[in-house]
């Protein structure tokens, strides 16, 4: 029954229709690589850009439950944009390169033209929500 929530299927068409809920989720936890940025872009509402790194780290070698082998980490570097005006603009006013936050929102791919006229993609994470973790980080824009 929970199911019939969230799909609606009407088979005795010959188009059927089918509605279905999914879901396009992302949650970084992280530190800040650059203090943010916003940007207005042909007369549309500003966003605060900035980047956010996440680290993975594991041991190789023979066995990784003994204390052998090499520590290696791999740093993976997030575009972050924030549009909704209130965490727009708390985010741009507080945040600060080296904080330590954490962001959920959603993965957006997109095209772009540089300043060569390439063409180029771009994945960007759509922030909804941005928990600050550390002062250090936290700074005041005058």
């Amino acid at each position: 029954q929970v199911l019939r929530q969230f799909v609606r299927h009407n088979s005795d068409t010959l188009g059927s229709l089918v509605l279905e809920r999914s879901m396009n989720r992302v949650q970084l936890l992280g530190r800040v690589g650059q203090d943010p940025i916003m940007r207005q872009v042909d007369g549309k509402n500003p966003v605060t850009i900035f980047s956010l790194a996440t680290n993975e780290m594991w041991r190789t070698g023979e066995s990784e439950v003994t204390q052998g082998g090499d520590i290696s980490q791999k740093t993976t570097w997030h575009r972050i944009s924030v549009f909704r005006p209130g965490l727009r603009d708390v985010t741009y006013q507080y945040v600060k390169k080296g904080a330590r936050i954490y962001v959920e929102g959603k993965i957006d791919y997109g095209e772009y033209t540089d300043k060569n006229n390439v063409r180029r993609q771009a994945t960007t994470i759509i922030a909804d929500n941005v928990i600050f973790l550390s002062d250090g980080g936290m700074k005041e824009k005058v």
